[in-house]
């Protein structure tokens, strides 16, 4: 039987006063407003001005975007599902100006994560064109105008975390000591110099694709172990696109620079994992622990150790992709295949996870203060911050203290959407938060596709609630559950 580490749960620091204890109390470092502004003159309100390319540049309408999701739900050759289109309306209609992505695309069969999710290609264009149509219809029509709202498309492959018939298919960078240990791999998995450079051409015909379906911008996703940003640490592999820091960062700047070069009116974002850890397990009591206890030198933005950071490297990276003419950087961190705690701290982990390391509200400050930190680097470049909703009734208030100090130009909300689409509106118009509808992090929408299930917010959407699915997915977790007490 394992003994949880004593958490206090978010929705039980009930004012503020409770909330600014608790965060001494476990040392997490984390600004937030006791006043919160509403209406058009709000510091969330504000507008953002981003440049896209020689054409010029777009307004934001204000200091929030939705983050994209990775879809378990559409069909098998990559087409958008009745609940893919629910989702994007509920993304038009959240009150969000910026949609960062709206869903993880492959440009590629080989680099889907799962069987069902979405593909790009010719075959598969004009109905994720309708996608992006029925977004800004529903934005539409609930906000009156859709001048000040920018959507992009994000664009990936899954590399090492490829399952595209459902069973491991993974695509890797280099043979890594200890990711081979959780996902097979053998020498033939290695992608050579040669598939890379056509990797840059599939990405490519996406973007244009993309521009052609109406997309403001593409993201070149480059975070949470993914074949792009499993790239950046790739310092034992040998030829162009590995060992030194021009190697490690080639593909993902030839294929910026061939997007920006062919479709100069087509903005280009990345999604980065702007610091990274070991590969986390349950330890004897059940919370996380590096699988081992050694020195780790794959982390891009690590400092070697796989517990601490370092972001040398990636203010470097920043620095070469404004270059490039990248306006907005999708902030991240890790990976949620070995270190979820990074990225999507959460209280009650998913089906094949560990329990918190430490307090989740610790892991919130730490990516808040390195987006900080590279803000202040880089203050021209539009950042979009993440690890949000964790806070839940805290989202407004932090994310207020966060905009007002310079710590990032937008509040990126991801799980939340799931459960609570519309909090941004809410929020503007200074209306109390509804706490029947806020993410509490059960890990459900993240449990139902590691279990091969449908993803969605089982707990609070009414829609999925219903659903007989979730009668696999409550079986599922209780045998989770069952394990971790063995």
């Amino acid at each position: 039987m394992t003994t949880r580490k004593r958490i206090t749960q978010v929705r039980k620091l009930t004012d503020g006063d409770l909330f600014e204890a608790h965060l001494a109390a476990i040392g997490a470092d984390l600004p937030f407003d006791r006043t919160l502004e509403s209406g058009p003159q709000s510091v969330l309100a504000q507008p953002v001005t981003v440049p896209l390319g020689p054409a010029g540049s777009r307004t934001i309408g204000n200091r929030f975007a939705t983050l994209p999701m990775e879809g378990w739900d559409a069909t098998t050759d990559g087409k958008p599902t009745d609940l893919v289109t629910r989702r994007w309306q509920r993304f038009g209609a959240s009150g969000a100006k910026l949609i960062w992505g709206g869903e993880a695309v492959a440009v590629a069969d080989e680099g889907r994560a799962n069987p069902n999710q979405l593909r790009i290609g010719p075959d598969t264009i004009k109905q994720i064109a309708g996608l992006r149509s029925a977004l800004v219809e529903s934005h539409r029509e609930s906000f009156g105008t859709t001048d000040d709202l920018v959507v992009g498309l994000q664009l990936t492959h899954s590399g090492r975390f490829a399952r595209p018939l459902g069973l491991p298919a993974p695509r890797v960078a280099y043979a890594h000591p200890w990711l081979d240990q959780r996902v097979k791999t053998t020498a033939a998995d290695i992608m050579s110099d040669e598939e890379l450079d056509h990797l840059v051409d599939l990405f490519v015909d996406a973007a244009e694709m993309a521009q052609g379906a109406g997309f403001d911008f593409v993201d070149v996703k480059s975070c949470h172990g993914y074949l792009l940003h499993e790239l950046l640490t790739g310092f034992d592999r040998p030829g162009a696109y590995g060992g030194d820091f021009e190697g490690r960062t080639r593909l993902l700047r030839r294929t910026i620079e061939t997007i920006r070069n062919r479709f100069p009116d087509l903005g280009v974002g990345v999604r980065l994992s702007i610091f990274d850890l070991a590969p986390f397990s349950g330890g004897p009591d059940g919370a996380g622990l590096p699988d081992e206890q050694a020195e780790y030198p794959y982390a891009f933005g690590g400092d070697g150790t796989g517990v601490g950071i370092d972001l040398q490297e990636s203010d470097r990276l920043l620095g070469l992709l404004t270059d490039l003419g990248v306006a907005m950087l999708c902030v991240s961190a890790g990976s949620p295949y070995y270190c979820p705690h990074v990225s999507r701290p959460a209280y009650f982990p998913p089906s094949d996870g560990y329990l918190p390391p430490n307090d989740p509200l610790v892991d919130v400050a730490r990516l808040l203060s390195a987006t900080a930190d590279l803000k202040s680097r880089h203050p021209a470049m539009v950042m979009i911050g993440s690890g949000y909703s964790y806070l839940q009734e805290w989202v407004p208030n932090v994310a207020q203290a966060q905009v007002r100090n310079n710590g990032v130009d937008l509040v990126g909300l991801g799980r939340m959407t799931l459960s609570y689409h519309d909090l941004p509106a809410d929020i503007l118009r200074g209306v109390e938060v509804d706490r029947r509808r806020i993410c509490r992090t059960f890990s459900d929408c993240t449990t139902a596709p590691r279990n091969g299930l449908i993803s969605g917010c089982f707990p609070l959407d009414e829609h999925y609630k219903s659903m007989p699915v979730r009668t696999e997915l409550t079986k599922a977790k209780r045998e989770a559950d069952a394990g971790r007490r063995r």
